[in-house]
């Protein structure tokens, strides 16, 4: 494989953005990504949910930015490795080599990872017959509203992701039921009242113990969080918003400074190996905030810190790009 001047590990938000950047400053481009599709969690875990603190969106659906910011990211034609976990990295002749879980070997002047949380896995109930009946009545994500048009539908969890989907498919589904096993929520308080005054019906101190149906979910078991009674409660479909596991996976061996789970970074956002930058969820410095926002910003200047590493008589502020055509 070629040399690139930049690999962006990771195909979401800030990875997309890096790869804009980076093509904006005449660099050469690789997206690794471990999913088959650009996008990341927007597209991966919530594409039918609205983002409302996106600057030039008063409100936008994840998958629309999704589809937005993969146009703006693949503009300069980066090459794209999808499908592909980024497993070990080596330094030959003095750049880096990343080499996949396949075998692929991907020589690189300078890396940014931008892999979010990591390699995530949604926290499953624990209960019999789950996997059975995954796709088949039990969802961990919604990708499309209509596969729950006109079904008695149950959101198990007490967090964001629950009560936004409880709002969100009150035009989809027939009936909405949240269940959580104590009264204490997670989610923002203008959420939980919108949903109690809502037509979703709150099943309060309340775990589910099982799955019924042959083929298809039909119904679960109830079991009360305090006096331990059963009940069964009939419905087509559970939505499990419990959260998710995050995993930094073989990025974990490089050699980077860790720290609960992210990657440490200095003030030009790069890590304890020289040319290799960490921006977004998964890097971690003093007063973080993960937020796509301050994610995008935080990639435009690893790319800039990139380019002079490659380019020292380049300039580390490129100018606006509003200007390129005057």
């Amino acid at each position: 494989m070629n040399t690139v001047d930049l690999t962006v590990i990771g195909g979401g938000p800030c990875g997309l953005f890096a790869s804009f950047y980076a093509g904006l400053r005449g660099m050469s481009v690789r997206i690794i990504d471990s999913l088959p599709e650009l996008g990341g969690q927007l597209t991966a875990l919530y594409p039918e949910k609205y983002v409302y603190d996106m600057p030039g969106f008063p409100k936008v659906l994840a998958k629309d930015l999704a589809r937005q910011m993969i146009e703006q990211g693949t503009q300069f034609q980066p090459e794209l490795v999808l499908d592909e976990t980024a497993s070990s990295l080596s330094q030959v002749d003095g750049h880096y080599v990343i080499t996949t879980a396949s075998g692929k070997e991907l020589p690189t002047r300078t890396i940014i990872i931008a892999a979010g949380a990591g390699a995530f896995s949604p926290t499953k109930i624990g209960i019999p017959r789950e996997e059975e009946l995954l796709g088949k009545g039990i969802y961990y994500g919604v990708k499309e509203k209509s596969v729950f048009a006109g079904k008695k539908l149950a959101i198990v969890g007490g967090g964001d992701s629950a009560f936004d989907w409880a709002l969100n498919l009150l035009d989809t589904a027939s009936e909405i039921s949240l269940i959580h096993r104590r009264d204490v929520f997670k989610a923002h308080d203008e959420s939980v009242e919108q949903v109690k005054n809502s037509a979703v019906e709150m099943k309060i101190w309340y775990a589910v113990k099982e799955l019924h149906g042959d083929d298809v979910l039909t119904g679960v078991t109830l079991e009360n969080t305090q006096t331990k009674e059963t009940e069964h409660f009939a419905c087509d479909a559970v939505i499990v918003n419990i959260g998710f596991k995050s995993n930094l996976g073989p990025i974990k061996d490089w050699g980077l400074e860790i720290e609960k789970n992210q990657v440490k970074v200095d003030e030009k956002y790069e890590t304890n190996l020289p040319g290799i930058f960490a921006v977004g969820d998964v890097c971690a410095f003093p007063e973080k905030l993960k937020l796509i926002a301050t994610g995008v910003g935080e990639a435009a200047t690893a790319v800039c810190f990139a380019k002079t590493r490659l380019d020292p008589a380049a300039k580390l502020f490129p100018g606006h790009s509003s200007d390129r055509d005057s």
